[in-house]
């Protein structure tokens, strides 16, 4: 976005997080669920597994979307597009902010997802290999758009003053989607904005990554010398952008502010990641953000728990950062991949650790691979004062983006 309507960039903060995820529905669920190192593995109810050999995934229970959805029919949303929208009120909740008060201001809304609304075309392509194509619920193919993953907020909200975006970078889109809405903020276009990313699971994805032989049969242990894979997940995780004028105007309680971020594709293999690209990305997220390498405490790692992506992500994180890296944790031994919310849930995860003074954990680890060769706070957290934290996130075919997120340290008067 181009800047426009202010002399200078703003500073942009993060006032509100929604979470649905497999560990804790809500902020306060999901925090103390990263700080005990919970575990969202189980085995997967929501579709037919027959025929897999193993098939352990990351479910989100107990979500009753009427509690969050008012105004919509939750019968006419996607699962994902229910779950998007359910962050999304956590998250306006969470910021103490009248949504009445912001519905006469421009805004933007940005999700991001990997799926869209698969599980729905799941049931659509089973019933038109069994029944035929007449046979194909309307309700369901009308459900199926990824835009109303972004448009149901504005709707459920009642927002009319907004751009409602739905970004498709697959596992890097929750970090797309809030580097959109920094530069609509920073910029003055947006006076606030709702970012971040959802996804529900679907047999589509499950089968896929199964096919690659990169499920995990039982659970996800990134950088872990025994590591097997990753654990599909879902959920959606909802981000609060405003400027800080705007934050400390109303008294907001600010859980840490946007430095920037980076974005690269190198389109270099559909599944395989690029160490060369992923460095790059995180060298223009630095830059981008005016930090120095030595100035970052904490990265929370894509980690997918792959042998492909841990020893690559590691080794581009040492490219950068030297013999000796800030911490590397992944969130993903928690709580699954959950796609297009992956980065997301661990901006949120981040911005907690930043407001809590801990590190999330990487559950189920016992041995480091030495390739990989990182300090990944083995399965219990650990106190630490945290200024600057980096986020990334990486997709097939080449989709990389890195957010780096600050302590916000109010100036005495």
């Amino acid at each position: 976005m181009a800047e426009s309507g202010h002399a200078s960039p703003r500073r942009v903060v993060i006032t509100g997080l929604g979470v649905v995820s497999s560990i804790g529905m809500g902020v306060e669920e999901f925090r103390r669920g990263l700080r005990a190192g919970s575990s969202g593995a189980k085995p997967i109810t929501v579709f037919d597994v027959e025929g897999f050999d193993h098939a352990n995934g990351c479910e989100v229970e107990d979500f009753a979307p009427e509690r969050w959805i008012r105004h919509l029919a939750v019968e006419h949303l996607g699962r994902a597009t229910q779950y998007s929208v359910a962050a999304a009120r956590m998250a306006i909740e969470d910021a103490g902010v009248s949504i009445a008060d912001w519905r006469s201001l421009p805004g933007l809304i940005s999700i991001g997802t990997t799926d869209g609304e698969s599980r729905d075309l799941d049931h659509l392509v089973e019933a038109e290999i069994a029944h035929g194509p007449e046979h194909m619920s309307p309700e369901l193919a009308r459900r199926v758009p990824a835009g109303r993953l972004s448009a149901a907020i504005a709707q459920e909200l009642q927002l009319s003053d907004v751009e409602a975006v739905t970004i498709p970078t697959a596992c890097a889109a929750g970090n797309y989607a809030l580097g959109y809405g920094y530069d609509a903020v920073r910029s003055g276009d947006a006076e606030y904005a709702l970012c971040g990313g959802a996804d529900a699971m679907c047999r589509k994805t499950f089968s896929g990554f199964y096919r690659l032989g990169t499920i995990a049969p039982d659970r996800c242990r990134p950088f872990d010398v025994d590591r097997k894979g990753i654990l599909t997940g879902e959920g959606a995780g909802v981000l609060v952008l405003e400027s800080l004028e705007s934050a400390l105007a109303r008294g907001a309680r600010i859980y840490a502010e946007v430095l920037g971020y980076g974005l690269n594709c190198d389109a270099y293999h559909q599944v395989a990641p690029n160490q060369d690209s992923v460095g790059r990305c995180m060298q223009l997220a630095l830059e981008n953000a005016g930090v120095k390498a030595d100035q970052v405490d904490l990265i929370s790692a894509h980690g997918t728990g792959t042998k492909a992506n841990d020893v690559t992500e590691a080794r581009a994180i040492r490219e950068v950062f030297g013999s000796r890296p800030p911490r590397t944790i992944s969130m993903k031994s928690m709580i699954g991949h959950t796609m297009g919310a992956a980065s997301a849930l661990s901006a949120i995860g981040c911005a907690l650790a930043i407001t809590e003074k801990f590190i999330p954990p990487t559950i189920n680890h016992t041995t480091t691979d030495p390739e990989c060769d990182v300090d990944c706070v083995p399965n219990v957290a650990i106190e630490a004062e945290l200024k600057v934290v980096q986020n990334n996130g990486l997709a097939f075919g080449g989709n990389n983006a890195v957010v780096l997120l600050g302590r916000y340290d109010e100036v005495p008067a």
